[in-house]
């Protein structure tokens, strides 16, 4: 029997990456499980099919914004809020400009190259004290 006090997300992932069973994605759940706070604004920086950021609304957070560069994980993000009944709470941005600055929490569930490019852009989304989860290093990935 399921844990009544669970924070149970529904997923189609569509055609987008992110069904929860990457062993990155569920330490970033489980890390998200212990960490979010009520009323935090979240980014999810390459949203895949949004399990990120509706996680954190579960659990608590006021609201995600989700940006991604394949349109079709835009879709299953939409989608995804829409099944769990927290569309108002998840903006899915288009491009990574629309994201708002200040975020308490930004996560990206992304591989090595894209972490380290996007550093600053990161840092610049993040309020001065905000957290940053960052996650999707692969064992064979090797940066210098």
């Amino acid at each position: 029997m399921a844990d009544p006090a669970a924070a149970v997300v529904y997923l189609d992932p569509g055609l987008a990456f992110g069904t929860g069973s990457h062993a990155t994605t569920a330490l970033c759940l489980e890390w998200l499980e212990g960490h979010v706070r009520r009323g935090e604004r979240v980014i999810d920086y390459g949203c895949g099919s949004g399990i990120l950021a509706l996680a954190a609304i579960k659990l608590g957070a006021e609201h995600a914004f989700c940006f991604d560069i394949d349109p079709q994980a835009l879709i299953a993000t939409s989608g995804n809020a829409d099944a769990n009944g927290v569309a108002a709470q998840v903006t899915v941005c288009a491009r990574a400009a629309q994201l708002p600055r200040a975020a308490d929490l930004l996560i990206a569930n992304i591989l090595a190259a894209p972490l380290c490019a996007l550093a600053r852009e990161f840092a610049d989304l993040t309020r001065p004290g905000g957290t940053l989860v960052l996650a999707g290093l692969l064992e064979d990935e090797h940066t210098r």
